[in-house]
């Protein structure tokens, strides 16, 4: 419930800087601003993510890192918003639908089974996922999915208002550096 009422705050109160980013994807590259992409929930169901486009209308709806090369199809608007992590804010979105909650795992792409497998081993995938959460400041794209998953199982067993607190207060630092952006 919590999770609702603060993503509707932060709708309503970053509006006009969504409206912003939403000009400048326009701008860019045309129409559509928001970009929707099969991701996997909690229990292993699926829902639809959304975050502000970032990458050209043509670019293969694959994981950033398959793509040949991701450079080619990154907007100018986008790599700021990637750096910023604000082509996440939509997500919102998902949270006030239910379908996700400020801290947790960040959702698998609906076909990264290799993820789903040691996520489903170490039993995580019981946990809704996040915006942010303890795999993403402590190496976000850096670290190998084995370490991702040995922190989410870290979290799940630490799992608590504080622990969720430092969580965001960290991610917001990890953001204005930068830390484990690689696209």
């Amino acid at each position: 419930m919590l999770n609702r009422f603060f993503a509707i705050v932060l709708l309503v109160v970053g509006s006009p800087i969504y409206l912003l980013i939403a000009l400048f994807i326009v701008l860019e590259d045309g129409f559509p601003v928001f970009f929707k992409q099969k991701r996997v929930g909690i229990n292993y169901t699926f829902f639809n993510i959304y975050k502000f486009r970032s990458m050209k209308k043509d670019t293969p709806n694959v994981a950033t890192h398959l793509l040949e090369n991701p450079n080619q199809y990154v907007l100018k608007t986008g790599r700021l918003l990637r750096k910023l992590s604000l082509d996440e804010l939509p997500n919102l979105f998902n949270i006030i639908k239910g379908e996700m909650v400020f801290v947790g795992p960040r959702p698998a792409l609906y076909n990264q089974d290799d993820l789903m497998k040691l996520r489903i081993k170490a039993g995580v995938e019981k946990l809704k996922p996040g915006i942010t959460g303890w795999a993403q400041i402590n190496g976000r794209d850096e670290i190998s999915l084995e370490q991702k998953v040995k922190f989410e199982k870290e979290y799940q067993e630490r799992k608590s208002t504080w622990f969720d607190i430092k969580i965001i207060v960290l991610t917001f630092t990890s953001v204005l550096k930068s830390d484990g952006v690689k696209h």
